[in-house]
């Protein structure tokens, strides 16, 4: 089997791509089209908050500082 992304839009804060398999034996391709949306801090912050959530504390992903964000957050009581 054969595999390859590709990014099809960029727009704004949303990614969008297609990745595509191909198999060896007959030649056949599947497709699976997807969409990554990039939310800001505050926004991630928000959501939670509108579902319940308290917000104890914002990291940064150790692999990517300042890139990806990795929140504790906990619903109070």
């Amino acid at each position: 089997m054969e595999t390859w992304v590709q990014v099809t839009d960029v727009s704004e804060s949303v990614v969008s791509f297609r990745w595509t398999f191909r198999f060896d034996g007959d030649g056949a391709e599947l497709t699976s089209d997807s969409k990554l949306l990039f939310r800001s801090r505050e926004e991630l912050a928000d959501s939670l908050t509108a579902a319940g959530f308290a917000v104890d504390d914002v990291r940064d992903a150790p692999d990517r500082p300042g890139r990806e964000f990795v929140f504790i957050a906990r619903r109070p009581g």
